[in-house]
């Protein structure tokens, strides 16, 4: 698996639906760019600019909602990837509670 550095966290992207709850079959111009995603992979903690160190606020497989323009896609071992600053993390639902 794909190692983060500093702050940043790997993302299984959970894609949109491309069917209505109607049965209407969404063209990919009309379906928007995912913004939801299942954490793989993060660091415990990373330290920041100022030398402080900061825990991470995200645990593997938290489900994570982030801005659509955030991130970068890669590929590995054939499979799509979104890495992405936790800084850009909107809110979580934990796998946790």
């Amino acid at each position: 698996m794909l190692k983060p550095v500093r702050d940043q966290i790997i993302l299984d992207v959970i894609e949109q639906e491309t069917t209505t709850s109607g049965g209407i079959v969404l063209p990919g111009s009309a379906v928007e760019k995912p913004y939801r995603g299942v954490v793989m992979a993060r660091n415990e903690s990373f330290t920041m600019p100022d030398g402080s160190v900061k825990a991470a606020e995200t645990e593997l497989g938290d489900i994570v909602y982030f801005g659509k323009t955030h991130g970068t896609e890669v590929q590995y071992q054939g499979k799509q990837y979104l890495v992405i600053s936790e800084e850009f993390i909107l809110c979580k639902e934990s796998c946790h509670d």
